[in-house]
């Protein structure tokens, strides 16, 4: 007798989020299709399955027999299918291959992941489209998007995602399947310190990121405010051009920076002489976004993106959600960044997972990853109250 429950395929899966979250429930995965010749050979080093499939090449007839449906699909516009064939069709969208296999095998669950704003894409006709599909094929969906974040379930990621949950039930398509949560957490209940290696690297970023900390905490420090509630730009300090033509908050903008200079001006001159005004820093580099309030009293308490808007500094309840990697918070109590093994508990991965030897890969594919605990807490839900029968 087979020790698993149910059977189940991870279509687009990545590093496979789906499977850890489908194994704690013992689901044993039958198939799994990704491009990505990284992420394969991360699937196949963790699973012992190769998951190199071409799922626009797979016939639907050549997946295995199984319970669950799981991807994470990507986002395409659908705009194009939708207004050339019709709102339910979803040709020519990697959706499609989705489709196919639910009218095939017809699973008992499926479960989707997507961006936050899938749920608004082409003013929600592509959502529409989607809805309208599933519920064509059979399946029951809740009432309203299910939109969660990691941070409701403990975990210190600030990470708005779409998820579709359905059951097989063709004779009661309109009638929507109820998924409750309660005692979701607040992201001022967290710490990132709890997911932290506190005998990692400490100096990984460089001396020209150090100078910028350096000069920004000089700064907030040396301001009669502790509480900015505007980003400061230094070319505003100073600013005499014209502001009618501008946007009010552009003036807005403008003018707080310009009362902040005023008040301050004597400290100012003397902080933009000694850090040469700023030449050596980047454009991102010489405007400031203090979101702290007067939680935190230096930078170096903080959480710091180097964004294309100015030096981000937030509180260290949760981390920005985990990206392309592009923009890796740095640490200011570590003057670091995350590691790859920090990142993996960001989408709650656990701490046996092999992850891919090459850093850049590794932040992208977790970046790129679902989270395993929002996903153990829909599916665990789900089965609870619908079963697999």
């Amino acid at each position: 007798m087979s020790e698993y429950k149910f059977r189940f395929v991870d279509l687009f899966c990545g590093i496979g989020g789906f499977h850890q979250a489908m194994s704690a429930f013992g689901g044993e995965c039958v198939f799994a299709a990704e491009i990505d010749k990284a992420c394969i050979g991360v699937y196949q080093d963790n699973y012992g399955i190769s998951a190199d499939h071409d799922m626009t090449a797979v016939k639907a007839e050549d997946v295995p027999a199984h319970q669950v449906l799981c991807a994470g699909f990507p986002c395409q516009a659908f705009s194009k299918a939708g207004k050339q064939a019709g709102v339910n069709d979803t040709r020519g969208t990697l959706f499609f291959e989705i489709e196919r296999l639910l009218r095939h095998h017809a699973p008992r669950f499926i479960l989707l992941e997507n961006v936050r704003n899938l749920v608004s894409h082409d003013r929600g006709r592509t959502w529409a489209t989607i809805t309208a599909v599933l519920k064509d094929i059979g399946y029951r969906l809740t009432a309203e998007p299910l939109v969660l974040s990691p941070h409701q379930f403990g975990v210190p990621q600030l990470r708005e995602r779409v998820y579709i949950a359905g059951v097989y039930d063709p004779d009661n398509v309109d009638a929507p399947i109820e998924i409750e949560f309660d005692g979701f957490k607040s992201k001022s209940d967290l710490s990132i310190y709890d997911i932290l290696d506190h005998e990692a690297p400490t100096a990984t970023i460089t001396k020209a990121e150090m100078d910028v900390l350096a000069c920004w905490d000089e700064f907030y420090k040396g301001v009669d405010v502790s509480t900015i509630g505007f980003p400061v730009n230094i070319d505003y300090f100073r600013y005499e051009g014209p502001t009618g033509s501008l946007p009010a908050w552009k003036q807005s903008h403008i003018e707080r920076n310009k009362a902040l200079y005023g008040r301050n001006k004597a400290f100012i001159d003397r902080w933009l002489a000694k850090w040469d005004g700023l030449r050596a820093f980047t454009p991102t580099q010489r405007k400031l976004e203090w979101q702290c309030g007067d939680k935190i009293d230096t930078i170096y308490e903080g959480l710091i993106q180097m964004r294309p808007s100015g030096v981000r500094v937030k509180l260290p309840n949760a981390f920005p959600a985990l990206v392309a990697m592009v923009q890796i918070p740095i640490i200011g109590r570590y003057l670091r960044r995350l590691t790859p093994r920090e990142c993996a508990r960001l989408q709650s991965f656990p701490e046996d997972f092999r992850i891919c030897g090459n850093d850049h890969q590794a932040y992208k594919q977790f970046g790129n990853s679902v989270n395993v605990e929002v996903l153990k807490a829909i599916f665990g839900r789900l089965i609870d109250r619908y079963g697999l029968a």
